[in-house]
């Protein structure tokens, strides 16, 4: 993804970029201490967008980001987890627009600069005296510091083990501009959009219609190329918040250096969801499936994610059992064309399959490169020049431990 066209902000986060503030705490909504309710917020309104889940049954506040979002700018996205305010009906909605005023007037904001993201159990009802009493005690713990932004990381996981966060730096016409994100997702994860939460902040000056296209097209070949468990989310949202800071002239697509800030905005993105499919419920192992020779970039798309969405092969790899035969019966169920007599394979550096013929390969060597913390597949299909890459995770004991007792 360009990596010479950016630097790697080791110690970024999403208030690295120029008028952003974060924090974080905990109001009750979870059963452990960990924070349950957080902010962004932008000192000066922020050309904003976002993409959503395509799940049909879509969480309260989505509806109220989706009015918010209207008019292409945010000041603040409000955030808790441990409740998901999903299927929660008329009640639900009210609760996600209070969440929306209670923040606005807090922060001395119009409501339209509010957005609101709700993770966790589906179903409940909001603890509307939790949130309240959370939102009123705020504005003492937002800050343009690190101590802020690892506050609002922590605020926003549910069943996550490790907070998810990335940073770059890029220049446009001469000025530093920096791009950051945070993501949360660990189960329920095959998005058709985005994340199970994501936030991005910039502090580019960027047009509203170049940020939205750009979201969406580095959503279609990051977030969408993960998957954990198959199951979209009903409250999956990516937001995207742009404060001008920088000074930079305007990027649009004709801009000289787009080509640097896309590729740095895609790095951002494809760390924050790799980090999302290593994190997979019960994970041991990130699987990167690299799927190269198709007709077209969408048909590789579609057999990446079939093969890395396979209960089989998740299994095999937590075995440690470099089972092709796995692998080749995704890429054949796939839906899209295939030529069955050219079919390559390979596991990390082990040839497994050529012209899908089987190749004799050492066992050995197999099940110790499988027993690693990552695992490349490779298919070449020798019908195009259509390529993508998926990442997902193997599908382990602990993966139903952690699913059958969720809300308990």
């Amino acid at each position: 993804m360009g990596e010479k066209l950016y630097t790697v902000v080791e110690d970024g986060s999403i208030v690295t970029p120029q008028g952003f503030r974060a924090g974080g705490l905990h109001c009750g909504l979870k059963k452990t201490e960990r924070n349950d309710l957080g902010l962004v917020l932008c000192d000066v309104p922020a050309v904003s967008a976002a993409v959503y889940t395509t799940n049909a049954f879509q969480a309260a506040p989505l509806k109220v980001t989706r009015e918010s979002l209207v008019n292409g700018s945010l000041r603040a996205v409000i955030v808790n987890s441990g409740n998901a305010n999903a299927c929660t009906g008329k009640q639900g909605e009210e609760d996600a627009y209070r969440m929306r005023a209670l923040t606005a007037a807090r922060f001395d904001l119009a409501e339209e600069d509010v957005a609101v993201a709700s993770t966790g159990v589906i179903g409940e009802l909001l603890k509307m005296d939790r949130v309240e009493s959370g939102i009123a005690a705020l504005p003492e713990q937002i800050h343009p510091a690190a101590e802020g932004a690892e506050a609002f990381s922590q605020a926003i996981l549910t069943t996550d083990l490790v907070k998810k966060e990335a940073c770059v730096a890029v220049q446009v016409g001469g000025k530093t501009v920096t791009i950051a994100g945070a993501a949360k997702g660990s189960g329920m994860i095959h998005p058709n959009m985005a994340t199970m939460l994501g936030f991005m902040t910039t502090d580019a000056t960027i047009s509203p219609d170049a940020l939205q296209q750009l979201l969406r097209s580095t959503t279609d070949l990051t977030f969408n190329m993960i998957t954990v468990d198959g199951d979209t989310s009903t409250n999956d949202m990516l937001v995207a918040m742009a404060s001008g800071l920088a000074d930079n002239d305007t990027l649009t697509p004709e801009h000289p250096d787009w080509e640097a800030f896309a590729a740095g905005f895609g790095y951002v993105c494809q760390v924050l969801a790799k980090a999302i499919a290593r994190d997979g419920e019960g994970a041991n192992r990130l699987i990167e499936v690299r799927v190269a020779g198709a007709e077209c970039d969408s048909d590789a798309q579609a057999i990446a994610k079939t093969i890395i969405g396979s209960s089989l092969v998740k299994s095999a790899m937590f075995g440690a059992d470099a089972n092709w035969g796995r692998i080749i019966a995704a890429v054949g169920r796939a839906g899209r064309p295939v030529n069955p007599e050219t079919v390559d394979i390979a596991i990390g550096p082990i040839a497994v399959l050529e012209q899908s013929r089987p190749l004799p390969f050492d066992e050995e060597a197999a099940l110790a490169y499988l027993q690693g913390d990552t695992i490349h597949i490779d298919v070449h299909l020798h019908t195009g020049s259509g390529s993508a890459v998926a990442w997902g995770c193997d599908l382990t004991y602990d993966y139903v431990r952690i699913n059958a007792a969720y809300r308990t």
